[in-house]
């Protein structure tokens, strides 16, 4: 069961240093380039004040300090442009790097997670809050340790040039602090509303996009656009609110820093007068004053880029910190070579989302299964047929010790080795947007021409493909938008069946063909797959009798095994829907019959 581990101690800010460590010669060398252009750039204003005091004096020699300022600012420049640009590269290839980890992550997920966490959100997650990371990590950072190191310097410069004035400074610096510190925790607040409703916003838009058919048979257009204008407009107020918040931060700053120079300059103006000080010291201190408010100038862009990476960095590390639900075992060993017989020992289920309720999707279901036996597994909607083969390919986890595949306890086999070497063609196919070729050969796009064709052949998909004016290269579109869904579960078997895997488990794939190709198909199968094992799940008996043996689930208990001739005789559920089916199957044929959905 997937679950959170313990919550770290640690912020998620903290949670960044690490990443920040593995390029951390090119951070700090960075961060040492602009701190020593900054450095260079507090030795101006000395070589300032020499000029004008040269100039007071009636001393035209300027040369000298003129040029030691234009050396100063071009190699100033230089060390700003290398130094920004390392920082930047670490901050785009560790939120390159942290994207990789979380869709890595998110490959591993099973099928709770998924239920939990739209994919809007995850998309929203993994470009969005990623993105502020990087802002965070590439231009926050910067801020912190440069405009931080900045003001240092230039507190000493400028109490090196005048204590007076600039003991009048520190009775505003704990303004500052007061300031940042109370809108700080309002801006981190807001700011995880804005990602979470971005995140809403994304998953509803992602949503509306795959269900647009529906919406458009059913005429609810109108009614999708005002839900959709409902939350974009809840988005857009959190945003607006994140706004003021970060207005009324950086006009406070703004607003006291040009109080304190106000002050200064009054009070330094009556020194020059007074001859206190010189008009060269007086114009340096104001520099130096610059130099020193330009971090409390920025600071609310810095708090801000601090609290929506902070915000941003949480929601990433919680899908992190969350466990793979299907995991291999510490001791987990591959068979030398897979048969694919199948035993189901007192198997039970209960599906997690359920576990409530009490009624469990299968309840002690023992079966043996040969190597190579064809088996057909039928029952009605709900009776655990679908959840059994998803056990068997461990799409779900079965208790220990309840399905067994080659005598060995199916947990304790790698997952790679149960999943590649047990196919699984599901009822509602998926198909990717490239080309028919890629989504037939998807576990081995090197596959020659020759085995895609054979396989599209063998699930009776060559004709319609040879139609298409690009064949194999045809593209399907986003989840193979152009075919109908009979092509669309045909070209989901050929992709199946061109593994030729030991196990092959069929879920209902069939239900949207006509039963003429169902026939084709199948006369095929049972050649094309003697002496491997196949398990097909059908809600028809005209399926179900091709197997070798049937399998008739009632409410996720066996209620019936047998052969098709066996199981009639003794006219239990088997008999039952059989009789049902043919009368359906009567009505059908009075009324035109049945064709598979090409349109």
């Amino acid at each position: 069961m997937e679950s959170p581990r313990k919550p770290p101690e640690r912020s998620p800010l903290w949670r960044l240093v690490p990443l920040v460590q593995q390029h951390k010669l090119r951070f700090w060398g960075g961060m040492s380039l602009i701190n020593f252009g900054r450095l260079l750039e507090a030795f101006m204003p000395l070589y300032l004040k020499m000029g004008i005091d040269r100039i007071a004096a009636g001393d035209m020699r300027l040369a000298h300090p003129a040029l030691a300022i234009l050396g100063l600012m071009v190699v100033r420049y230089f060390a700003f442009n290398y130094g920004r640009r390392y920082v930047r590269e670490v901050g785009v290839e560790i939120a390159f790097n942290l994207r990789q980890r979380l869709y890595w992550h998110l490959e591993l997920m099973g099928p709770r997670f998924f239920s939990q966490f739209p994919t809007g959100d995850l998309m929203a997650r993994a470009i969005n809050d990623i993105a502020l990371i990087r802002q965070l990590i590439g231009m926050g950072t910067r801020l912190l340790f440069v405009l931080g190191f900045s003001g240092l310097i230039a507190f000493i410069f400028m109490f090196y040039q005048s204590a007076s004035l600039t003991l009048l400074l520190l009775p505003a610096l704990p303004v500052f602090a007061v300031i940042g510190w109370v809108l700080a925790k309002k801006i981190f607040n807001q700011s995880t509303l804005v990602q979470e409703g971005f995140s809403t916003l994304s998953a509803q838009v992602q949503e509306n996009l795959n269900g647009i058919r529906t919406i458009q048979t059913h005429a609810q257009e109108d009614r999708e656009i005002d839900r959709f204008e409902a939350t974009s407009d809840a988005y857009a107020r959190d945003y607006y609110k994140l706004m003021f918040l970060n207005s009324g931060l950086t006009s406070a700053m703004l607003i006291a820093t040009g109080f304190t120079t106000l002050l200064v300059v009054g009070y330094g103006g009556f020194q020059v007068i007074e001859g206190t000080i010189t008009l060269g010291t007086f114009t340096a201190f104001i520099f130096y004053l610059n130099m020193m408010l330009a971090p409390i100038k920025e600071g609310g862009v810095m708090v801000t880029l601090f609290q929506r990476g902070g915000s941003a960095a949480a929601r990433i590390f919680e899908i992190l910190d969350r466990e793979p639900e299907i995991r291999d075992a510490p001791d987990a060993a591959p068979l030398d070579e897979i048969g694919g017989a199948i035993t189901l020992h007192h198997l039970s289920y209960v599906h997690p989302a359920r576990s409530g309720d009490g009624w469990p999707a299968l309840n002690d279901v023992s079966l043996e299964i040969g190597k190579g036996e064809m088996v057909a597994v039928l029952g009605r909607v709900g009776s655990g047929k679908s959840t059994l083969l998803r056990l068997i390919v461990r799409l779900l986890d079965p208790p220990p010790g309840s399905v067994y595949l080659d005598g060995r306890d199916i947990r304790m086999l790698p997952l790679t080795q149960v999943r590649g070497q047990v196919a699984m063609v599901p009822q509602d196919p998926f198909l990717f947007a490239t080309h028919i070729a890629q989504n037939i050969s998807y576990d081995n796009p090197s596959r020659e021409t020759e085995e895609v064709w054979r396989a599209a052949e063998s699930a009776d998909l060559e004709t319609t493909i040879r139609r298409f004016p690009d064949r194999l290269e045809t593209m399907v579109g986003e989840r193979g938008v152009t075919l109908s869904g009979g092509q669309k579960q045909r070209a989901s078997l050929a992709r199946g069946l061109i593994r030729e895997t030991p196990v092959l488990l069929l879920d209902d794939c069939f239900s949207s063909v006509d039963t003429e190709t169902e026939e084709f198909i199948l006369s095929r199968l049972k050649t094309l797959r003697k002496g491997r094992t196949t398990i097909m799940v059908s809600h028809r008996v005209s399926t179900a009798r091709h197997a070798d043996r049937i399998v008739v689930l009632e409410e996720g208990r066996v209620a019936e095994v047998g052969t098709h001739a066996e199981l009639l005789a003794k006219g239990g559920l088997y008999a039952t829907l059989e009789r049902q089916q043919g009368r359906r199957d009567e009505l059908v044929q009075s009324l035109g019959g049945l064709t598979e959905s090409e349109t």
